[in-house]
């Protein structure tokens, strides 16, 4: 597994136990006590790496390219998934996925934003920048949910809205400004997941939801680190920077009180075991879907309105 410049060492150190493996196997010679030597080094290694990781180093693993997407974890979590296209308006954006499953016995609706394994499909997905349509099309299945009492997961998963001059011809900000307010009279549970990157209105365009769950190495932001920097410093260079003082990492947002939990990852990031991740996303939202099932739709939409307005208090 190709490894980020702060993984360096890891990967060496993983190539050099399974070549020695290799070694033994071929050669039949008993060298289990220098594997276990190594082992351990290397699980102390991990530890003392990702256990440490800097804000920047968080968005580098949320944005790993062989991290789980959404279709992953709907393909893990939920069953009898039927997509459904279109905002019956322009066309179907491909970054925007949207439709109805199961959760185990529970009937819900799902969107999420999608990116591309490669060039050829991160083109098709707009490397999960989504046009207007995404959030019309998102919007409309959410409604749809609502006429069919379901609620609603969603995943969030992209570093923005997609900012070219056809989006805005056809309407990019009217069409989250229109989501932000809609998604406050949604009258059925909302529960988003930050699987990855949270990045801007193109995150927040779907993420009006009365539980927001950020993974362990996801990032949730008003802008780009290194759209910050270019703002603040004139200088892209300066990412790393820009996210410490961004404050965009799961645990910070937590302490701020911007999102309301924080899902663990396995050691190394969620592409490292995503079985384990989907486990640990699964578990949070049968426990949040369970809670929120309890309150009307009166007491439901006063505490959605309660979360987002006590935001952004100052103290001096």
């Amino acid at each position: 597994m190709a490894g980020l410049d702060f993984e360096k060492p890891i990967v060496e150190l993983e190539k050099k136990i399974s070549e020695l493996k290799n070694f033994i196997s071929d050669k039949k010679i008993d060298l289990s006590s220098e594997v276990k030597r190594l082992e351990e080094k290397l699980e102390h290694l991990k530890k003392d790496t990702y256990n440490s990781l800097s804000a920047w180093q968080k968005v580098q693993l949320a944005r790993h390219p062989l991290r789980p997407y959404t279709l992953d974890y709907i393909g893990m979590l939920m069953t009898d998934f039927i997509e459904l296209h279109g905002d019956r308006l322009f066309s179907d954006d491909k970054a925007m996925v949207c439709g109805l499953a199961k959760l185990d016995n529970q009937k819900i609706a799902v969107i999420g934003h999608q990116k591309g394994r490669d060039t050829k499909e991160n083109l098709k997905r707009n490397f999960g920048c989504a046009h207007p349509e995404g959030y019309r099309k998102a919007l409309r299945v959410m409604q749809m949910a609502q006429d069919s009492n379901l609620p609603i997961i969603v995943f969030i998963d992209t570093p923005g809205a997609y900012p070219g001059i056809g989006a805005e011809e056809r309407g990019q900000s009217q069409a989250i400004a229109l989501n932000l307010r809609e998604m406050t009279r949604i009258a059925v549970p909302i529960v988003a997941v930050v699987i990855g990157e949270g990045g801007s209105g193109g995150a927040l365009g779907v993420g009006v939801a009365d539980r927001v769950c950020v993974l362990e190495n996801a990032y949730y932001s008003v802008i780009s680190p290194e759209g910050c920097a270019a703002i603040l410093w004139k200088n892209g260079a300066k990412a790393p920077e820009a996210a410490e003082v961004l404050k965009l990492t799961a645990e910070g947002l937590l302490k701020m009180g911007i999102i309301d939990e924080v899902v663990p990852e396995p050691l190394g990031g969620a592409h490292r075991d995503p079985a384990k991740t989907a486990a640990n996303i699964k578990e949070t939202l049968q426990r949040n879907l369970s809670e929120l099932k309890h309150l009307s739709s009166q007491d439901l939409l006063k505490e959605r309105y309660k979360k987002f307005r006590k935001m952004g208090v100052v103290s001096e």
